[in-house]
């Protein structure tokens, strides 16, 4: 839960650069996944262990899109600041 909410905190409050913004949404995955294994051993279930086997292949496809899309922004406008990308 502590993790939840420092992750959510971190995007309220790091809106200056969107790598910088990308890093709680990482954390927020990393809750997601040990709320898993949490679950999987109280409930006694082994569901919740291959949900929690997923986590990392989206955190991994969520960085490699993210990536493209940083790449991409830096290119055409030439930062990656969030104050520049909502101007037209």
């Amino acid at each position: 839960m502590i993790i939840s909410i420092s992750g959510i905190r971190g995007i309220l409050l790091n809106r200056g650069n969107i790598p910088i913004m990308s890093m709680p949404i990482e954390s927020m995955l990393v809750a997601v996944n040990s709320n898993f294994l949490v679950f999987s051993i109280s409930s006694d279930d082994m569901m919740c262990q291959s949900f929690a086997s997923l986590v990392p292949t989206v955190a991994a496809a969520e960085s490699a899109i993210g990536l493209a899309i940083f790449v991409i922004t830096f290119r055409v406008r030439g930062t990656i600041a969030v104050e520049s990308i909502n101007s037209i």
